[in-house]
């Protein structure tokens, strides 16, 4: 029986997020098991939305998995994709995971962090606790990562404190900023955190290979319970 990886992001109305999108979907589908197709789909903004992936994929097979690519826990992970599933296993969201500190630590040194600057860890944000539990997770997870700079969560909405401040609060101690992008493509979010006016900010997460070591661990681990 073909088994199901929905691979669900939230959508953007930039091309260049769609790009990015698109270049991580193909890296899933040449790293996937035999047997196992990858469908796209998102959660909000543009099709194909993930509750007609799933109705369609559900014509074909009961052995479905939806996959967030999504960063963190929040109103999309509890809520959207709950009422999409119907009862089918939902993954947790990619973070706090130690490939993306990883994968993150190494766009902020290619953004030229020295040893002495504040790293502020700029996420969306949102309105459900579990995004600041995971977005905070991520800050510690980073120093394990190498990066030894002092880093401080911070949020594009929802949530405070704000990257904004956060950077004006560093800068008035006199210490050199760089905003770490914890998005996964660029888009509205990586707008409002290039706005922010770091002393560097790194590019978003991307479409980088070692994503799929972790929507795979993802996927196995949410259709064991299924099974």
């Amino acid at each position: 029986m073909t088994a199901v990886l929905v691979a669900c992001a939230h959508g953007t109305r930039f091309e260049e997020g769609r790009v990015v999108i698109r270049e991580l979907l193909d890296v899933l589908r040449a790293t996937a098991p035999d047997g196992v197709e990858v469908h796209e789909a998102y959660v909000d903004v543009h099709e194909p939305y993930v509750t007609d992936v799933v109705a369609a994929a559900r014509e074909r097979t009961d052995d479905i998995v939806i996959v967030p690519l999504l960063l963190s826990t929040g109103y999309h992970t509890e809520v959207d994709l709950v009422e999409a599933a119907g009862g089918l296993p939902i993954a947790p969201a990619l973070g706090p995971h130690p490939v993306l500190a990883q994968i993150l630590a190494d766009r902020v040194r290619e953004a030229g962090a020295a040893p002495d600057d504040t790293v502020v860890l700029a996420a969306a944000g949102s309105t459900r606790p579990g995004a600041v539990v995971d977005v905070e997770r991520m800050a510690e997870l980073l120093a394990d990562a190498g990066i030894t700079a002092p880093v401080i969560a911070a949020y594009a909405a929802a949530s405070e404190p704000r990257i904004d401040a956060a950077v004006a609060a560093a800068r008035a101690e006199g210490r050199r900023t760089v905003a770490a992008s914890y998005v996964l493509a660029p888009g509205h979010f990586s707008r409002v955190i290039e706005r922010a006016d770091a002393d560097a900010t790194s590019a978003p997460i991307g479409a980088d290979p070692r994503l799929a070591e972790v929507v795979w661990e993802r996927w196995r681990a949410a259709r064991a319970v299924r099974a």
